[in-house]
């Protein structure tokens, strides 16, 4: 969820205004006089000027914690005042310059201040011209993309949570009906592939919010005992796989070994035990 808003919040700047005057006729104004006008366009702007300074840094950009939110956000105020519209640029592609120039100055600084080895030992230039820490842009995309991962593996462990509640299931449940031996986990994990990849299964767990047992009784060699006791485990297997859950899939995807016969093996290991 906190992803998905972070998103929407950041897509909100690249509208225009709600009058149908562009960004240029508003530069304008401000440029005549209208501070007030100033102070709606800043508002306005703010995600934009969030996600130009996060894809300079390769990572996102926390307006109220990052500093090079606050540089990118007075180089945006800076282009307002500094906008040409005779040199024939649009006016949002001149912000972007103004604020990756403020921040290029910025990170020299940061980086003078951290090291004593020259800035030119380390920095190299873009196809715009720009210059760069190859390094700390390796690191920052790095760090940018496990925080995205991190970010996504939550929301898909709340919708999960949500989901599993249609069904009775939660979290706890599951950790206590975790078959305790491998042989009868890899079984279950392919019962609940194949009920993903097969609607007579899916259709009734998803309209009736119970696991077909009679149906998987019919398909695979695991005894009906064995279904009732992983029927939770079993369910969760399945909505992983039936829904948008690409980093929780990795973790339920089935060997190939019980991929092809799911639930060969779970009959010699009902009766060995279950985690507690």
């Amino acid at each position: 969820m906190i992803l998905l808003l972070i998103q929407k919040w950041l897509k909100r700047g690249d509208k225009p205004p709600a009058s149908g005057a562009s960004i240029e006729d508003e530069v304008a104004a401000i440029r005549a006089g209208d501070e007030a006008l100033r102070g709606d366009v800043l508002a306005r702007y703010q995600p934009y000027v969030a996600k130009t300074a996060s894809r300079f840094c390769k990572r996102y950009i926390h307006p109220e914690s990052d500093d090079e939110y606050s540089i990118a956000f007075m180089a945006f105020n800076e282009a307002i005042d500094a906008f040409d519209p005779a040199a024939g640029r649009a006016f949002l592609s001149f912000a972007e310059t103004v604020i990756r120039r403020r921040l290029t100055d910025f990170v020299r600084k940061e980086q003078r201040h951290a090291s004593s080895i020259p800035q030119s030992a380390f920095l190299t230039e873009d196809d715009e011209g720009e210059t760069f820490d190859p390094v700390e842009v390796d690191a920052s995309v790095d760090r940018y993309k496990l925080d995205r991962d991190n970010e996504e593996r939550k929301l898909e462990i709340e919708t999960l949570n949500r989901e599993l509640a249609d069904y009775g299931i939660t979290f706890a449940d599951l950790v206590d009906g975790s078959p305790k031996h491998e042989d009868t986990r890899r079984s279950l994990l392919g019962i609940g592939a194949l009920i993903s990849r097969d609607s007579t299964l899916f259709g009734p767990l998803t309209s009736r919010k119970a696991l077909p047992l009679k149906e998987l009784s019919e398909r695979v060699e695991v005894s009906r005992k064995t279904l009732e006791r992983g029927r939770k485990y079993i369910i969760a297997v399945a909505l992983i796989h039936l829904g948008q859950y690409p980093h929780l899939q990795s973790f339920v995807a089935p060997s190939a070994s019980t991929s092809g016969g799911a639930g060969a093996r779970a009959q010699r290991g009902e009766d060995r035990g279950w985690e507690a």
